[in-house]
C-alpha cells in the first residue's frame, strides 16, 4: 500500500457519481530512467525544471472572474500544449494492486494518461493527466513540461466533441516523499487540471526524486456535444 492508503470513494453518493479523495494519489510508475543523465541523448543537462517564483497552490491565487460552467463527464481523448509542441492521445489509468496510480506504458513514450478515478477534464473538480519525461529512446511526451510558463494554454479534446481549454497559473517540483497530495489535487469549486511528470534531482537506481506539477484552471470550452437521440 502507499504510505497513506489509496484514494477512497465518498460514502453516500451513487456509484456513478463517486470520486476518490486525494490523500494518497502517488505516481510511482513515473520514476524516469535518467536517460539524459547517462549520456544517451544530446540533452546533457536533463529535462527543464520550473524556475523559482512559479509556485501557486489553488487557494493562493484569486481567479480572474467567475468560473465557466462545468461540463458533464466525458472521457478525454487528446491533450495539446502548443507552446511545448505536445499533442498526445490519452489512455485511461487506474490504480495498481498497491493503491498507486498506474503509469502509461513505458514502451509508448509519446502517450499520456488520465486518471479515470478523478473528474474528467472540464468537470467540476480536479482532473489529472500524467506522462513520462524520458525513455530509453529519448525524451518522452512531457520532457519539456518543466519549461511551461504561467498563462500558457492546455487544450483537452473530449470524446463528446467538446474541447476544455485551461490556463496555466502555477508550476512546481515536489519531492515524491513529501508530496502534498491534498493541496495539489483538492477541489477548488471550479474545473481544474493537473499535469504531472517526473522531475527534480536524478538518483541512480531509483530515478527522479520529484514530480513536476502544472496547475491550470478551465477558461473556456469549445465544440458541441452530440445531440441525444
Amino acid at each position: 500500500m502507499s504510505p497513506t492508503g489509496p484514494p477512497d470513494a465518498t460514502a453516500g453518493e451513487p456509484a456513478a457519481a463517486r470520486r476518490p479523495r486525494w490523500g494518497a494519489l502517488a505516481l510511482a510508475g513515473l520514476i524516469g530512467i535518467g536517460m539524459v543523465r547517462q549520456g544517451l541523448s544530446g540533452e546533457a543537462d536533463g529535462p527543464p525544471q520550473p524556475g523559482a517564483g512559479t509556485v501557486l497552490f489553488p487557494g493562493d491565487l484569486p481567479p480572474d472572474g467567475p468560473a465557466p460552467p462545468p461540463l458533464p463527464r466525458s472521457a478525454p481523448a487528446r491533450v495539446a500544449i502548443a507552446s511545448l509542441d505536445v499533442s498526445a492521445p490519452l489512455l485511461p489509468l487506474g490504480l495498481d494492486k498497491d493503491g498507486w496510480i498506474e503509469a502509461p506504458p513505458a514502451g509508448a513514450p509519446r502517450l499520456a494518461g488520465w486518471y479515470a478515478g478523478a473528474p474528467t477534464p472540464g468537470e467540476n473538480g480536479t482532473a489529472v493527466i500524467v506522462g513520462h519525461v524520458d525513455s530509453l529512446s529519448g525524451p518522452a511526451v512531457f520532457y519539456g513540461l518543466g519549461a511551461l510558463e504561467k498563462g500558457r494554454t492546455i487544450r483537452v479534446t473530449r470524446e463528446d466533441g467538446r474541447t476544455a481549454v485551461f490556463e496555466v497559473y502555477g508550476i512546481q517540483v515536489f519531492d515524491k516523499r513529501k508530496f502534498p497530495a491534498r493541496k495539489v489535487y483538492g477541489p477548488t469549486g471550479r474545473p481544474e487540471l493537473r499535469v504531472l511528470t517526473c522531475g527534480g534531482p536524478y538518483e541512480a537506481g531509483s530515478g527522479y526524486t520529484g514530480n513536476v506539477v502544472v496547475f491550470a484552471r478551465m477558461t473556456t470550452a469549445g465544440g458541441t456535444a452530440p445531440r441525444s437521440r
